[in-house]
């Protein structure tokens, strides 16, 4: 049985994942996640009765396979469209109608975290959370051992559960943040955004040309930094719009939207809003005092919207995102000759669209290769 270990429990792991699990090459996965959620940006909160997507706020339907995925293979209990259009906003805080090309804007009542823990639940995979690898390492030969480790079965409730294993020449090990060693793995598939994977690839104990140039070309992904306040509101807004988006990107909030049009996300009555404020704003007040700036961006919301209300929410919460949305792709080239070595890429950098639909796009693409790289391995060693 192939031994694959992963890095992250995003959207595009849980969607490799269960690729390879469809497949006939029966693949033992392993996840080790630093968070305590799965799905990383398209992340869901709860409050009381109130659940709300406060990084990838819906799903598009621009990817045929994610809509086949979304729509056909996986449980639609629970998921919804927002059927409200998208207005747009200009540096005077303009509303204009027209910007509405999404043809779906899905998410689920439980939220898009929904689509990792779908995902993962239709396959064998571990995940263990709050687990934050530390170390990469390449191991030629000799024995190891696993340890204890925090896991869960694929929903993402927490279990305990122990990893054990013998390494062969050629295989991975990582070591987490406590000094916990996982492996050893055939296969590692690495999902964290460009930046945190290039810290981890220059300080992996893997001496290769090809890990060089993978530090070089995810070190070339920039990335966009976004910095979040969510606000709740003891009344309903009465206008035309699911979200507004600020097309000129002179404003200092990029987009605003509301959660009530989620069904099952906010009690009838009542409206939350998701503003999300644009790179600059949000660069240059990443680590000031937080209840400042949701103070300011619910003043920034109440102006675009044109309500004077909102400046005065009920309840809020807030989230920085220093590395939200990547401004381009990596070298394809590069990606593939990791493949060669055993080591996966995956996620919206790689795929080169900062896009929920990009990242699982690219999981299901990581997973179709990687299962034809094991089956011909498996076809030539018979």
């Amino acid at each position: 049985m192939t031994r694959i270990g992963a890095i992250g429990a995003g959207a595009a792991t849980a969607a490799a994942a269960f690729t390879l699990a469809a497949s006939s090459t029966d693949p033992d996965v392993t996840v080790l996640e630093k968070s305590g959620g799965v799905c990383g940006r398209a992340a869901t909160r709860r409050h009381g009765e109130l659940t709300y997507d406060y990084g990838a706020n819906y799903v598009k339907s621009d990817d045929d396979r994610v809509t086949r995925l979304l729509t056909e293979e996986l449980d639609t209990d629970g998921l919804v469209d927002v059927t409200e259009p998208i207005y747009t906003f200009d540096v005077d805080g303009e509303v204009s109608p027209g910007r509405d090309a999404d043809d779906h804007k899905w998410s689920y009542e439980s939220g898009l975290t929904q689509i990792a823990k779908r995902l993962f639940a239709r396959t064998d995979a571990t995940v263990h959370r709050r687990t934050r690898v530390e170390t990469i390492r390449r191991e030629t030969g000799g024995t190891g051992e696993g340890t204890t480790g925090r896991e869960t079965d694929g929903t993402g409730e927490e279990t305990t559960g122990r990893e054990t294993g013998s390494t062969s020449e050629g295989t991975w090990t990582l070591i987490d943040t406590d000094g916990e060693t996982w492996g050893p793995f055939d296969v590692l598939l690495v999902n964290p955004p460009a930046p945190q994977t290039a810290s981890l690839l220059e300080s992996a104990d893997w001496d290769d040309p090809v890990r060089e140039s993978l530090v070089e070309a995810a070190s070339d992904v920039s990335y966009r930094t976004i910095w979040t306040a969510v606000l709740r509101y003891d009344f309903e807004l009465d206008v035309p719009y699911y979200g507004l988006v600020n097309t000129d990107k002179e404003h200092p909030v990029g987009w605003i939207s509301r959660e009530e049009c989620k069904p099952g996300h906010v009690p009838d009555g009542e409206s939350l809003l998701i503003v999300q404020a644009n790179e600059e704003w949000s660069v240059a007040r990443y680590d000031d005092d937080p209840a400042a700036n949701v103070d300011t961006l619910a003043d920034h919301a109440a102006a675009v919207v044109g309500d004077d209300r909102l400046t005065n929410p009920v309840w809020s919460d807030h989230q920085g995102w220093r590395y939200a949305l990547p401004e381009a792709g990596v070298d394809e080239e590069t990606v593939e000759a990791a493949e060669s070595a055993g080591l996966y890429l995956l996620g919206d950098w790689v795929a080169g669209e900062a896009r929920l639909h990009a990242a699982l796009r690219s999981g299901l693409e990581t997973g179709d290769r990687l299962a034809g790289d094991l089956l011909a391995g498996a076809a030539a060693n018979d």
